[in-house]
């Protein structure tokens, strides 16, 4: 009876030594994701504001951000600018961010924002905003196009074209 006991011990011993090993070990070595170097770049970038202030990308970073290349020219863009302000509207309590990086002339985009102020930043990007939209996953440089970036700084959703009510609102669960 006492060798038995001894033995059911000593077999609980290691069974709790095995399991806590398997849980250090676990946490340990468990991988974080790893950012692209499109991502990294984008998030060390910087542009200047319609009126000359910085937009750093840095300064976005921990919170959920949808960042929306247009230009004034492009009839799409100019259509979504009015439900992405209101987007941003409705949803900056829950820590979302809007930013709008416009690939067009500084003072194009001054004037148009005399007609239609935007609520959110915008940062002039310039003909290189459309290069940095390709390393985000824009292959042909399409206006408008949308990316979504999760509060780790990841990409989790990009869009060519025109968003709708329905995207946005899909994206709006991810805060």
């Amino acid at each position: 009876m006492k060798l038995q006991r001894r033995t059911l011990w000593m077999a609980g011993v290691a069974v709790a030594a095995g399991a806590a090993g398997a849980l250090i070990s676990t946490r340990r070595f468990q991988l974080e994701p790893v950012m692209s170097e499109a991502e990294a770049a984008f998030w060390a970038g910087a542009f200047d504001g319609p009126n000359g202030e910085a937009v750093r990308m840095a300064d976005f970073r921990g919170r959920p951000l949808l960042v929306n290349f247009w230009a004034t020219w492009c009839p799409p863009c100019v259509e979504e600018l009015p439900m992405l302000n209101a987007f941003h509207e409705a949803h900056k309590a829950q820590g979302w961010q809007v930013l709008g990086l416009a690939v067009d002339q500084p003072s194009a985009v001054r004037s148009f924002m005399q007609k239609l102020p935007l609520v959110f930043p915008v940062g002039m990007a310039g003909l290189a905003g459309t290069e940095l939209s390709r390393s985000l996953g824009n292959p042909a440089g399409a206006l408008p196009y949308s990316v979504v970036f999760g509060g780790d700084g990841a990409v989790v959703h990009r869009k060519i074209g025109k968003v709708s009510d329905a995207d946005l609102a899909q994206w709006a669960k991810l805060a």
